[in-house]
């Protein structure tokens, strides 16, 4: 059975090492839909309802800002998160965005 577009972006949610973030654009290119990363965000915003948990807070929008946070209940969660494997955020920005980038094209191959 094929998988749901939400369930291949879950995929490579999984597999962000810690302290790392990418964005809804680079996952929406490397699942060949270049053009789609509103529909990534869709689909993270459903990642909550997933077992095992998905990571989501590692998912920003392209400038690092974090775009979800409301989707986390508590509206501090996704930076709490994001802090806890040390990275900087501040006025909803994380710090040095680039260094901690991931790309899943450049990764994943």
């Amino acid at each position: 059975m094929e998988k749901s577009f939400s369930q291949r972006v879950y995929d490579i949610v999984y597999l962000i090492p810690e302290g790392r973030v990418t964005n809804y654009g680079a996952i929406a290119k490397y699942l060949g839909a270049a053009r789609s990363s509103r529909m990534v965000g869709w689909a993270m915003n459903n990642a909550h309802t997933q077992t095992p948990p998905v990571p989501a807070h590692r998912v920003v929008n392209r400038n690092g800002v974090l775009t979800g946070k409301l989707h986390f209940g508590d509206p501090n969660m996704m930076q709490q998160l994001l802090e806890n494997e040390g990275l900087t955020i501040v006025d909803d920005q994380i710090q040095d965005f680039k260094k901690y980038f991931w790309d899943p094209h450049t990764e994943l191959g």
